[in-house]
């Protein structure tokens, strides 16, 4: 058998804290009011409600209403939620004259035939009842309805951005031989047929698409060739073009295929 050490300094725990002093004892005098628990389940959205409540509980016709019995459960339900305090809002009260007011006009003698008839003194009361069941159960019906945030839930999808750089195609050999092609064809449109020595150098060329690029982001591949130059100076510009690629000093890019070619300054 194990001794058990009590705990040294431990406190029981109290029941309650009331104005900041701990409860550790049931208080002798503790009373319960017996309807401290009553519950009020039934909640109605006016005197009309509460009708059409009262004959769909005991399966009555709405055409043919037992005023007497309706009119007694009527006041009997008013009593009811003066008795527990409720707010009572001052339709149910009009509508409980109303219903006294027809069930005393019913318990009248009838007039005779030759008078006129007044007619069923119920018949107001029906109408305002079936338009008001007309309503509520449209109501109902549209309540039903799936609703988005409570029956349907919008699905989303996110898709991350790679931030994906695009890269302009290369240039083919093909295309530059092309564009070389077009701007001889317009060099010996201008070409004057002299004959005369030029100097032309590539390095003075490569100096001077350089200069070009320096003021200018990007340059068109044939705004790069002087066509009064003719095919002399349409190859030595595309000698010192190939140069300077070859030093990648230039690059050479094209956005689509078969479309202008641009000269530009390598990007760091």
């Amino acid at each position: 058998m194990s001794d058990v050490t009590p705990v040294i300094g431990q406190q029981e725990m109290p029941f309650a804290v009331v104005q900041g002093q701990p409860l550790l004892q049931l208080p002798d005098d503790l009373y319960i009011p017996p309807d401290a628990l009553e519950v009020f389940l039934e909640a109605f959205e006016g005197p009309l409600d509460l009708l059409l409540y009262l004959i769909r509980r005991q399966n009555l016709d709405i055409l043919d209403i037992p005023m007497a019995e309706i009119t007694r459960q009527y006041t009997g339900y008013i009593e009811m939620m003066a008795g527990m305090r409720l707010e009572l809002a001052a339709e149910y009260l009009v509508m409980a004259a109303i219903l006294a007011e027809i069930k005393s006009r019913m318990l009248l003698p009838r007039p005779q035939p030759e008078e006129e008839d007044e007619g069923d003194p119920r018949a107001e009361l029906i109408r305002r009842l079936q338009e008001y069941e007309r309503f509520k159960q449209a109501a109902e019906d549209i309540d039903e309805l799936p609703r988005l945030e409570r029956d349907l839930v919008v699905a989303t999808a996110g898709v991350e951005d790679h931030g994906q750089v695009r890269v302009p195609p290369e240039v083919d050999l093909r295309e530059l031989l092309l564009a070389l092609r077009d701007v001889m064809a317009r060099a010996d449109m201008l070409a004057h047929h002299q004959v005369q020595s030029e100097p032309l150098s590539v390095r003075e060329r490569m100096s001077r698409i350089v200069d070009l690029l320096s003021t200018n982001r990007f340059v068109e591949f044939g705004q790069c060739f002087d066509l009064e130059e003719g095919r002399i100076g349409a190859v030595v510009t595309f000698l010192a073009l190939l140069e300077l690629l070859r030093e990648h000093l230039i690059d050479l890019v094209q956005q689509d295929l078969f479309a202008t070619i641009y000269v530009r300054v390598p990007a760091d």
